[in-house]
C-alpha cells in the first residue's frame, strides 16, 4: 500500500510512460476509445428508450383496454356469432371479483376526425372523437389541462353536460384570443358548456389528431346519446403490486359468466394489454444494453492488448534496471506493484479522458435538441447514469491489472546476473 502513495513510484511511473510520449499516447488511445464507445453506445440506447417511452404519452403502463367481439362458439342454447354489449353493472362487478385492479374505467365514444361533422359552434363545424369518460382516465391516459378543469363526480353523479376539449378542437372552433371557458358547443345537436382544455405530448399514433378530441361525464354521455346502460369499451389498470397481464385472465372470466359466453371462447373479448407491450419494449431495450456492453467491452479488449504489449517492450527495455534494483535487494512484490502500477495509471487515465470525450459529445447533442421539438421524436435525452460511470471505472481498473499482469511477471523473472550483462 505504501508503495501506491510513494512520491518516488509516481514519479518513475510518469518518467517511464512519457520517455515515449508517442507511442504512449498511441496504447491510451486504444483504451480511450474503447471506453468511448461504450458510452455513446449505451447512451444511445437510453435516448431511444426515452423516445419510445414518450410514445406511451405518460399512460399508465400497467393498463389494458378491453371491449366486446361476438360468440365464437354456441353456449347453453345461445347461437355463434352473437353479439353483446358490456354494460354498466360490469363495471362494479369486475372490481369486487378481481382483486389487485386499481382503476375500472367504462368508456363510450362517437364521432371521428375521419367522420362527418359532429360538433358545432356558432358557423364553425368540425369532426371529433367524443368519448363519454369517469375522472379517472386522466390518471390512465394523461393529459395537461391548460385551462379550466377535467371531469369530476359531482359532473358523474348530476350528469352534467361539460365538456374538456383539446387545443385542436379550440383552434378550429374559436378565434385566437376568443375566451373558451363557460362557452357552449353542440355534440350532435346536443349542447354541453367547456369547462376544460388539454394537450397531449405524444409520437405514437397521430399527435395532430390526438389534440382533436372531446371529453364528458360518462353519464351525461350515456344520456344524451341514448346510450342506457351500454358500455362501449373499458380501460383497466391493475396497482402497483399487481400485473394486469396475470389479471386479465379472471377480468375475462367475470365478463364471460356475466354474459353467458362460454369460458373457453377466447375470441368473445378483445384487449390490447399495454403492460405486455411495454415488457417486450423493455426487453429489447435489455438486449441494447448487453449488446452495448459487449461491442464495448470488446473494443476496450483491444485496447488493453495493446497496452499489455507495450508493458512487455517496457518490461524489456528496462531489464537492466530492473536487475540492478533486485541486485539492491528490491523485492519481487516491490517489482510487480510498479509494473501493475503502471499499467493501471495509463488505463485509467486514457479511459477517464474517453469519458470526458464521450460526456463532451452528448452535451453537445443534447445542447442542439434542447431548442427543437422533441414531442415527436423518438429519440430523446441520450445520457448515461452515474452508474454507468462506475461500472466503466471498475472495469479500467481490472482491465488495468490484467493488462500489466503478465509484463509484471515477466519482470520478476529477471536474474540480476543476467540482466547486468544487457547491454
Amino acid at each position: 500500500m505504501s508503495k501506491i502513495f510513494s512520491r518516488d513510484s509516481w514519479e518513475e511511473i510518469i518518467e517511464a510512460l512519457s520517455s515515449n510520449w508517442f507511442r504512449t499516447a498511441l496504447t491510451a488511445f486504444g483504451v480511450l476509445w474503447g471506453i468511448f464507445i461504450l458510452v455513446i453506445l449505451l447512451a444511445a440506447g437510453n435516448g431511444l428508450e426515452n423516445g419510445i417511452k414518450q410514445g406511451f404519452n405518460g399512460m399508465a403502463t400497467n393498463s389494458m383496454f378491453m371491449w366486446s367481439q361476438t360468440a365464437s362458439q354456441p353456449y347453453k342454447g345461445l347461437p355463434k356469432g352473437r353479439r353483446y354489449n358490456f354494460k354498466t353493472d360490469d363495471v362494479p362487478a369486475i372490481k369486487r371479483e378481481v382483486e389487485g385492479l386499481r382503476f375500472v374505467s367504462p368508456r363510450n365514444q362517437l364521432g371521428g376526425f375521419r367522420g362527418s361533422n359532429n360538433v358545432v359552434r356558432g358557423l364553425q363545424t368540425g369532426a371529433f372523437n367524443v368519448y363519454g369518460d369517469y375522472p379517472e382516465i386522466i390518471q390512465q391516459q394523461p393529459m395537461d389541462i391548460t385551462s379550466g378543469r377535467f371531469v369530476n363526480y359531482s359532473d358523474i353523479n348530476e350528469k352534467r353536460k361539460i365538456a374538456i376539449i383539446g387545443s385542436g378542437v379550440q383552434s378550429a372552433l374559436y378565434e385566437k384570443n376568443e375566451e373558451v371557458i363557460g362557452s357552449y358547443i353542440k355534440i350532435n345537436g346536443v349542447n354541453f358548456m367547456v369547462v376544460g382544455t388539454y394537450k397531449k405530448k405524444g409520437n405514437n399514433g397521430d399527435p395532430e389528431e390526438m389534440q382533436k378530441e372531446i371529453y364528458v361525464p360518462f353519464t351525461a354521455f350515456s344520456q344524451a346519446f341514448n346510450m342506457g346502460d351500454v358500455v362501449g369499451w373499458m380501460a383497466i389498470t391493475a396497482d402497483d403490486d399487481h400485473s394486469i397481464t396475470n389479471l386479465k385472465s379472471q377480468v375475462f372470466d367475470v365478463i364471460k359468466t356475466r354474459h353467458t359466453i362460454n369460458p373457453n371462447d377466447d375470441r368473445a373479448v378483445g384487449n390490447f394489454d399495454l403492460y405486455e407491450e411495454f415488457s417486450k419494449i423493455q426487453g429489447l431495450f435489455t438486449a441494447l444494453n448487453f449488446v452495448a456492453y459487449f461491442v464495448g467491452i470488446l473494443v476496450l479488449l483491444s485496447g488493453i492488448i495493446g497496452i499489455s504489449n507495450i508493458m512487455l517492450i517496457v518490461v524489456k527495455e528496462r531489464t537492466k534496471e530492473i536487475g540492478i534494483r533486485r541486485a539492491l535487494g528490491a523485492t519481487p512484490w516491490s517489482i510487480r506493484a510498479q509494473i501493475l502500477l503502471e499499467s493501471i495509471f495509463l488505463t485509467i487515465i486514457s479511459g477517464m479522458a474517453g469519458i470526458v470525450l464521450a460526456s463532451a459529445v452528448l452535451w453537445l447533442v443534447n445542447y442542439k435538441m434542447s431548442g427543437m421539438d422533441t414531442s415527436e421524436m423518438m429519440f430523446l435525452n441520450p445520457s448515461v447514469n452515474i452508474g454507468v460511470v462506475f461500472i466503466a471505472l471498475t472495469i479500467l481498473i481490472v482491465s488495468g491489472l490484467l493488462a500489466g499482469l503478465i509484463p509484471a511477471q515477466n519482470a520478476i523473472k529477471v536474474k540480476p546476473v543476467e540482466a547486468l550483462r544487457t547491454d
